[in-house]
């Protein structure tokens, strides 16, 4: 399916209440992610060069939120933000949430994926360049270490979600 027959709508009545929630919900987690991340991995952060303080919108276009990055080691920032109060972001990612985890540890060719138009890139692409490259040179695989930080239900959940990635692609049904 492409990115175009999945754009994200307009909010319902209600659902930027839903969605301020989720946020809320997730920010104790996305914090800690990102905290961890960062005192594992600080050459990923390093090989973003000037683009430390770009900020980035990852865009799972079907939750009612975007994520906030700002890779900078000084002033970093993963937060989850309602779509009607997202910031300018110097960058853009937006696809499917299961592709973009997908992407983060490269188990998907990120080029075929623009180019099919199942993930949309604005802004500066040297940029999103810049944070592919970091993530594919990173030893390990990121989803996995976050998985690992919440112990065995973490780790259900990302083969939950893996099998559920592979699934639509194949367009299989998940049990």
């Amino acid at each position: 399916m492409s990115l175009s027959t999945v754009t994200p709508a307009r909010m319902r009545p209600g659902e930027g209440a839903v969605a301020r929630l989720a946020c809320l919900a997730l920010q104790p987690v996305l914090s800690r992610i990102v905290r961890r991340t960062a005192a594992r991995h600080p050459s990923l952060f390093a090989r973003l060069g000037p683009h430390q303080t770009t900020d980035f919108l990852i865009d799972p276009v079907e939750l009612p939120f975007t994520l906030h990055l700002r890779p900078d080691p000084a002033a970093l920032i993963l937060r989850a933000v309602p779509r009607d109060a997202a910031p300018h972001a110097g960058a853009t990612i937006r696809g499917r949430f299961l592709l973009l985890l997908e992407l983060v540890d490269a188990e998907e060719d990120g080029d075929a994926a623009f180019f099919s138009r199942d993930l949309d890139v604005s802004g500066d692409t040297e940029a999103v360049v810049r944070l592919r490259n970091a993530l594919d040179d990173m030893d390990g695989s990121l989803a996995e270490e976050t998985a690992a930080m919440f112990g065995p239900p973490g780790r259900a959940i990302l083969a939950r979600l893996r099998r559920a990635y592979s699934s639509t692609t194949t367009g299989q049904e998940i049990a």
